[in-house]
């Protein structure tokens, strides 16, 4: 027997029309919606018309948002020499080498982001297995192994975030906390957006944007208008 959804969370449903919303209606949708007491996450799920089992279509990179996540990103830096002093200015929660790539083989989790010195990448590397699945593993392709850990540590804790198409050609991006207002949350949304578009494979074939939702932790999903986000993502 499927086990009943409650009426905070059937009311919110109710208040969503089957229909495409603009974005920055759908953002103060959401917001209406909000029925908890903790500050949800806000996602962007954007589902594409790529076959990421093919290596010319996966559909990765980088975007910083311009009104931040809205927590705390505690970074870790593996880096050796001079650079250990040069991240701790630069507000690196943790640094270290191989001490603390021993530390996190063993299974320490308590940070959120991870950024690499290219000369660190061969102790790093061994970590594939453990920060892969997290998708924490330093890339160059995002900028997370440089020698400008400064940089990099601004960046990230500035509201940098990751996306990458999932083995079902889905993006999913965090974009802000429920308590944003909701100019920010699209705002946040039509930068994920411009960059997920700018990313599209040259092997991409069909529609490549199929459809765009926006959603909270416990809140319903809202259908987003392709054709204004599409537009704004050209137009930027």
């Amino acid at each position: 027997m499927a086990k009943k959804s409650g009426k905070h969370v059937e009311n919110a449903r109710k208040k969503v029309e089957v229909r495409p919303y603009k974005l920055g209606e759908a953002a103060e949708l959401l917001k209406k919606t909000h029925h908890t007491k903790f500050n949800e996450t806000v996602e962007l799920a954007i589902n594409l018309g790529v076959d990421p089992k093919h290596s010319d279509q996966v559909v990765r990179g980088t975007v910083g948002l311009p009104n931040g996540l809205g927590k705390t990103v505690r970074v870790l830096v593996i880096a050796g020499g001079e650079k250990v002093r040069e991240a701790q200015v630069a507000g690196a929660d943790f640094v270290g080498g191989d001490d603390i790539v021993q530390k996190i083989m063993e299974g320490w989790t308590d940070y959120d982001a991870v950024i690499a010195t290219p000369d660190m990448m061969r102790s790093a590397g061994k970590l594939g297995k453990v920060l892969g699945p997290r998708g924490l593993m330093p890339n160059p392709k995002i900028g997370t192994v440089t020698f400008d850990v400064a940089k990099a540590i601004k960046e990230v804790k500035a509201g940098k975030v990751e996306f990458r198409v999932d083995k079902a050609g889905i993006v999913h991006c965090p974009i802000g906390k429920i308590q944003f207002d909701a100019a920010k949350l699209a705002e946040n949304a039509h930068a994920v957006i411009e960059a997920v578009v700018k990313a599209k494979p040259a092997a991409a074939k069909g529609k490549y944007v199929k459809k765009i939702t926006l959603t909270s932790t416990m809140g319903p999903g809202i259908t987003i208008d392709l054709a204004e986000a599409e537009a704004m993502a050209a137009a930027a």
